[in-house]
């Protein structure tokens, strides 16, 4: 995973300080408390796109960063290596890689990080947060936009990751008119999809929510051998195509035809296992994929083997013995 380049490289084993100095200026106002002994060497990369602020950074030593509350942006963390002990409501939590940090913009920072820690950091503005919010049809809350502490579950972290790496690539490149502005909402709506936050507090959103995601895994259960298109399932579910997807990005952390790809291929692996299989080109032509060489390539990337090599153990573990 490569989160910006060395295209972005603003400086490198530099003087802490110095370091400091060009995050208060360009990410966010803060504070460093330094290691009592030796002299730490800082590097950071750094890129704007649109009104989003994107930084890897690291300190060269043990370090805590303390801040008022950020109030325009808020300010996301994904732990790349290292640890981070991160303080605040009385509470305490450390952060190990891959893990993400959401500080909403009226939370103060209070930030230890290991000596060998290195951090990507995000900054989005608190209106591009609400403006996605009310186009994804979400009344704005009173209190507004607000993150809980615990970011999404691993499977979510990493379809985010991926749209993170994606972004820092665009944004070391020349793009086109508008193209920022897409991102930019892209990522807001990523974010608002995959962690809990205040537009997901109402009881009865949240019920019917799951309600609405258990209807639509029964109905992909019972008619996997049909084609199922997006617009069946908008009506199964009796919601619109923008809702619909937040459900399977919330539930799952894959879109839909992503979805029902994999159930398929669990499917298939299942009847493959069964020794009254007759072949896998029958078995995968019963759930749908016409062209086997391409559904031998999603099974292959999918469990570790061919399509073919499972039949063959099926069919050799249901022999019979002796």
């Amino acid at each position: 995973m490569t989160l910006l380049s060395e295209r972005s490289l603003v400086f490198a084993q530099a003087d802490v300080a110095t370091v400091s100095a060009y995050v208060n200026e360009h990410v966010g106002q803060h504070r460093i408390r330094l290691p009592v002994r030796g002299r730490p060497r800082a590097s950071i990369l750094h890129r704007s796109f649109s009104s989003l602020d994107l930084c890897r950074l690291s300190y060269g030593g043990e370090v805590q960063v303390t801040s008022p509350a950020l109030e325009s942006v808020f300010h996301l963390q994904v732990l790349l290596q290292g640890c981070c002990l991160a303080r605040g409501a009385g509470r305490e939590r450390v952060y190990a890689p891959g893990q993400m940090l959401l500080i909403n913009p009226d939370e103060p920072v209070d930030l230890t990080y290991s000596e060998d820690c290195e951090k990507f950091i995000l900054t989005l503005p608190v209106r591009v947060l609400e403006t996605a919010c009310l186009t994804q049809g979400h009344p704005l809350p009173a209190t507004g936009v607000r993150f809980e502490p615990q970011a999404g579950g691993a499977a979510a972290v990493g379809n985010f990751l991926a749209l993170l790496e994606l972004l820092c690539q665009e944004a070391e490149e020349v793009t086109t008119p508008g193209t920022s502005v897409l991102y930019e909402r892209l990522v807001a709506s990523k974010l608002l999809a995959l962690v809990e936050n205040s537009t997901w507090s109402s009881p009865t959103t949240l019920v019917a929510g799951g309600c609405r995601f258990e209807r639509l895994q029964a109905f992909i259960d019972e008619h996997l051998a049909e084609e199922i298109s997006v617009a069946r399932l908008m009506q199964v579910a009796n919601v619109s195509r923008r809702t619909l997807y937040s459900l399977f990005e919330r539930h799952v952390g894959i879109a839909p035809g992503d979805y029902i790809r994999q159930c398929k291929l669990e499917r298939v692996r299942q009847r493959l296992l069964d020794p009254r299989a007759s072949s896998v080109t029958v078995v995968a032509l019963d759930l749908g994929f016409l062209h086997l060489g391409r559904f031998a390539e999603l099974y292959r990337k999918r469990f570790g083997e061919l399509p073919s090599a499972t039949w063959k153990r099926g069919r050799e573990e249901g022999a019979p013995r002796g």
